[in-house]
């Protein structure tokens, strides 16, 4: 019998996570979900649908993520954003960035790999930038500046950093009990505000919305629990099987980006394969041009002018810095991490939020000066 190792459970780890984002790039494609055009749809029209959307998938990833931790299947805590270490600094200037650059960009990271599967060529363009910036923000020159400046404000907690663990050590009661009481509430208030809208109970628009909440939480299902070992006969450690960040991980969209040209780029290094992060990565590109495909949706789009040009540049820039720093995109921490309850995830949410919303006022002021 061939012995279970990490490296033995990492296909099986990336093709559910290219499978899942296949799906996800599928739904996207076909709602338009798009974060960046949920928040610029609410702000400068009023128009909360998509934003609606948006929150039905961050309260039923809250939901699944939970109910697989209390029913003993995974344990968030090993995951990137339950740490002690609140980096609220990074969080800050992380979020920022990223909220401010995927205005610029025409969207977030999920959404550039989406555009490109329907045909979009600026967001080629993003995407490559993105790469680039979140390579140097992992391993480069940003990486510096990131370690020496905005890591090491952070606060050191006694215990993890995740709203039910924080609520147990300051007003008592068991962690679990938080753990039931907020993967509830939170969720119910998010679900009640999203289906108050007669668009969101739409069969269709209902359904993908929830869909999607659900992908996530099949991404910490397929790391966390396929991918898991207690001990890898190797290292005789325990492992996450296919993970870049060596945790369990659900989706996020900047990292992987750069995962991605390195392995392009050292494809003859035999320690680079594809990860959860990479698979999903193509997954979202294959889900998106398929349906376009299908739809005959697919058109080829490229810049209007060297204006256009430069800010999705710039934009794609901010947000692999940004995405980096914060540990995570829209989906990384807006779903992902959010789902996990993190107290992190929230503040890196508000402020890619806050990041967004100037980024549209300095479009405006630009449009008005032009």
């Amino acid at each position: 019998m061939n012995e279970v190792t990490a490296a033995s459970l990492a296909p099986t780890v990336a093709w559910g996570a290219f499978f899942l984002a296949f799906i996800f790039g599928v739904l996207a494609q076909r709602s338009n979900f798009c974060t960046m055009g949920a928040l610029s749809d609410a702000f400068n029209m009023g128009d909360w649908t998509r934003m609606r959307m948006w929150l039905a998938a961050i309260a039923i990833a809250i939901l699944g993520a939970n109910g697989l931790q209390l029913a003993g299947l995974i344990d968030l805590s090993k995951s990137i954003y339950q740490t002690p270490n609140f980096t609220w600094l990074s969080y800050l200037v992380g979020g920022l960035c990223f909220g401010f650059g995927m205005a610029l960009g025409s969207g977030c990271g999920s959404k550039t790999l989406i555009r490109i599967g329907g045909g979009n060529l600026k967001s080629v363009v993003v995407a490559l930038a993105i790469g680039v910036a979140a390579y140097m923000t992992l391993k480069g020159l940003f990486a510096v500046w990131r370690v020496a400046y905005l890591d090491p404000v952070a606060i050191t907690m006694a215990g993890t950093q995740d709203l039910p663990a924080l609520f147990a050590r300051t007003m008592g009661f068991d962690k679990k009990v938080w753990q039931i009481a907020l993967s509830l509430l939170i969720p119910a208030a998010l679900l009640g505000f999203a289906f108050r809208s007669p668009d969101l109970r739409k069969v269709d628009t209902g359904i993908m919305s929830c869909l999607i909440g659900l992908i996530v939480v099949g991404g910490w299902y397929v790391s966390g629990r396929l991918g898991y070992l207690a001990e890898d006969p190797t290292t005789l450690q325990e492992a996450f099987a296919g993970t870049n960040s060596g945790r369990m991980e659900s989706f996020s969209f900047v990292a992987p980006i750069a995962y991605s040209l390195e392995l392009l780029m050292l494809w003859s290094d035999k320690s680079k394969y594809v990860s959860f992060g990479i698979a999903a990565a193509l997954g979202m590109v294959a889900g998106s041009f398929v349906y376009a495909l299908a739809t005959k949706s697919f058109r080829w789009e490229g810049f209007r002018d060297a204006e256009d040009t430069a800010n999705h540049l710039v934009g794609g820039v901010l947000m692999g810095f940004g995405g980096v720093t914060a540990l995570g995109c829209t989906i990384g921490q807006g779903i992902s991490g959010v789902s996990t309850l993190a107290l992190g995830s929230f503040v890196t949410l508000a402020a890619i939020m806050a990041g967004a919303a100037a980024a549209f006022k300095y479009q405006y002021w630009r449009a008005g000066s032009a």
